[in-house]
C-alpha cells in the first residue's frame, strides 16, 4: 500500500513491547473483555520455537490501537476521537503515543489492502472470523508489512496481545496467519494481488487502499475541478500519508510562540498557522485556554476567505452598526472560533447556529476565547433560519454535512464506511441548507457554501442548481479571494470562479469554496 505513511512514529518501530507493565489483562477470569469464555484450547504453544518464551500479555501502545480499532468496527466510533482518551487511559508517554496513533490509523487506511493479503492467508472467508480477531490481524498486518518493527517482535507482540484479551486458542490461529503474511514484502503482496488485472481501477484501489468506487469519485472530481484525471495515484497516496497537526492563533486573541518554542514550525499557506511537531497539545496553555487551536489549514483559509470579501459601503444602516455574520453548520465550533475572532476586529457580530444540543455546546466551547459581546449560539435547524431571519445577514458560512470525502487522511476509518448512496442522502440537505443560507444573506452579501469534499455532486452540482433557479445571484472569483488571503505565491485552486484545494498539491484537506453574492 504505497504511500500508507510507514516511517511514521518509528522511533518506537523496533520496538518489541513497551518498558512499562501497564495495559496487561485486568483480571484472571476465564472470560475476556467482551464477557466471552475465552478459548482453553489444548494448543501448547504459539510457534515451534520456545513457546514457554513467547509473550503472555498485551503491550499498552498495541492495546490502544487494538481498542480503538473494536471501538470503529463494534461502536462506529471515529478514530479521532477514541484515541486520545485511550491514549491516556493507558498512560501512554509521547513515543508510545506516537506508535499507537501510526499503528491504529495505519491499520484502518490499509484496511482493504490488508484484508486482501488476509484472504490469501487464512482458510476461511474472513467474515466469518471473529472481528476481534480480524482486527488483531490487521495490527499485525501493518506492523509486518508497513512499519520499521521487526517481523519477530511485530508476531511475539500481536500474539501476546491476543492471548491477553481474546484468548489462547485464537492467539495460534493469529500467529500462524501473521507468519504466512510475513513470507512477503507489502510491494511483493501488492505484485501478487494486482497479477492480471487490467483495470486501473482496481489496481488503484488494492495498491492505495481504497474503495473502487472512491477511486472512480477522486478521478471524477479532479477532472471536474480542472486537474489531470493522471493525479489519481498522487491523489491517493496523499489520503494515506499520515497528516501534520495544523495550529491557528486566533486573530487578535491567540499566539504561537508557545507552540513555535514547543517545536511546531510557522505554517507556509496562511497567516497566524503553524505546523505541530506533535506530542500532546493539550499541555500547551493556549490551547487549553482555546486562543489556538488545532485545525486544518484548508479550514482556516475557506473561513478567512468569507471573512475577506469586500462588500462595499453600506447606506442601509444606523452609523456604527456593524456586519451581522452566520455560521449556519458550526458545530463542533473550528471555523466559527475563527470567525468570531475575525469577527472581533472587524466590529462584526457572530451567530453561530448548530442543530444538535451536545454540538451547540462544543461550539460555545471553541468561542469561549472570544468575548461573548461578539457571538452568540443558536440550537436550531440550519433550514429554517432563513426563513425566520431573511435578508438579515452580511455575510454566511455553510459548511454543509457531506460525505466527508476530501478528510480521508484525517478520518481513516470514512472510506470503508462511505457508500455511494451517502451522496445521494445527502444532496437534498445540502441544496436545502444553502437555500436557506441564500435566503439569510442581505441583498449585497455574501455567501460562502463550503463541503470538505471535491465530489461534483456536493460541490459544483450544488452550486449550479442554485445559480440556475435564481437570478439575483452571481458567483465571485473564489480563487482570487483565496489566493488573496493567502501568504505570498498564489495558491492556485480557483477553477471556473469556485476553488478547490487538494491533499496532493495544497496539503490541505480537500476543501470546496463557492461565494456567492445576492446581488443589490
Amino acid at each position: 500500500m504505497s504511500g500508507s505513511g510507514g516511517n511514521t512514529g518509528a522511533r518506537g518501530g523496533d520496538r518489541g513491547g513497551s518498558s512499562r507493565g501497564k495495559g496487561g489483562p485486568r483480571d484472571s477470569s476465564t472470560r475476556n473483555a467482551q464477557g466471552r469464555e475465552r478459548n482453553r484450547s489444548s494448543q501448547k504453544s504459539f510457534t515451534e520455537n520456545a513457546p514457554a518464551q513467547r509473550t503472555r500479555r498485551a503491550d499498552p501502545a498495541r492495546l490502544v490501537a487494538f481498542e480503538v480499532l473494536r471501538a470503529v468496527a463494534s461502536e462506529d466510533a471515529y478514530a479521532n476521537l477514541v484515541l486520545p482518551s485511550r491514549i491516556r487511559h493507558h498512560g501512554l508517554d509521547k513515543r508510545d503515543a506516537g506508535f499507537a496513533t501510526e499503528l491504529s490509523y495505519g491499520a484502518l487506511r490499509g484496511q482493504g489492502t490488508y484484508d486482501s493479503i488476509l484472504a490469501r492467508c487464512v482458510d476461511r472467508p474472513l467474515d466469518q472470523l471473529d472481528p476481534a480477531i480480524l482486527d488483531a490481524l490487521r495490527i499485525g498486518v501493518h506492523q509486518l508489512l508497513a512499519m520499521r518493527v521487526p517481523a519477530h517482535a511485530a508476531l511475539d507482540q500481536t500474539v501476546g496481545l491476543a492471548r491477553a484479551v481474546i484468548g489462547a486458542g485464537p492467539s495460534a490461529l493469529i500467529n500462524a496467519v501473521l507468519r504466512k503474511v510475513s513470507a512477503h514484502t507489502l510491494e511483493e503482496w501488492l505484485d501478487l494481488l494486482v497479477a492480471g488485472e487490467s483495470d486501473e481501477t482496481k489496481i488503484a484501489s488494492i495498491r492505495y487502499a481504497h474503495p473502487e468506487w472512491i477511486v472512480r469519485a477522486m478521478r471524477q472530481s479532479l477532472v471536474a475541478h480542472g486537474r489531470s484525471a493522471a493525479e489519481i495515484n498522487d491523489l491517493l497516496e496523499a489520503d494515506n500519508a499520515a497528516p501534520v497537526v495544523n495550529l491557528v492563533a486566533l486573530p487578535g486573541l491567540g499566539s504561537l510562540d508557545e507552540a513555535l518554542e514547543n517545536g511546531a514550525t510557522p505554517g507556509e499557506l496562511v497567516e497566524g498557522s503553524a505546523l505541530s511537531s506533535g506530542g500532546d497539545l493539550g499541555r500547551l496553555a493556549t490551547v487549553r485556554e482555546g486562543s489556538t487551536r488545532v485545525q486544518d489549514v484548508g479550514s482556516q483559509l475557506v473561513a478567512r476567505a468569507m471573512a475577506a470579501v469586500d462588500l462595499g459601503p453600506r447606506t442601509d444602516t444606523p452609523d456604527g452598526a456593524g456586519e451581522r455574520w452566520l455560521d449556519l453548520c458550526a458545530g463542533p465550533g473550528g471555523k466559527a472560533a475563527l470567525l468570531g475572532a475575525l469577527a472581533r476586529q472587524q466590529g462584526a457580530t457572530l451567530l453561530a447556529n448548530e442543530p444538535a444540543p451536545h454540538r451547540a455546546k462544543l461550539v460555545s466551547q471553541a468561542l469561549s476565547a472570544v468575548p461573548k459581546d461578539v457571538w452568540r449560539v443558536r440550537t436550531g435547524d440550519g433550514r429554517e433560519v432563513g426563513t425566520e431571519q431573511p435578508e438579515s445577514f452580511d455575510r454566511v458560512l455553510v459548511d454543509v454535512p457531506c460525505s466527508g470525502l476530501g478528510a480521508l487522511r484525517r478520518r481513516p476509518e470514512s472510506r470503508w464506511r462511505r457508500t455511494p448512496k451517502d451522496l445521494a442522502d445527502l444532496g437534498p440537505l445540502q441544496r436545502a441548507l444553502l437555500t436557506s443560507a441564500l435566503d439569510a444573506v442581505r441583498p449585497g452579501g455574501v455567501v460562502a457554501y463550503v463541503t470538505c469534499s471535491p465530489h461534483p455532486a456536493e460541490t459544483t452540482a450544488v452550486v449550479t442548481d442554485a445559480l440556475r433557479k435564481r437570478d439575483d445571484l452571481e458567483l465571485l472569483d473564489a480563487g482570487a479571494v483565496l489566493d488573496g488571503v493567502s501568504l505570498p505565491g498564489k495558491l492556485g485552486a480557483g477553477h471556473d470562479s469556485t476553488a478547490q484545494l487538494w491533499p496532493h498539491i495544497h496539503s490541505t484537506d480537500a476543501m470546496f469554496l463557492a461565494l456567492i453574492r445576492k446581488k443589490a
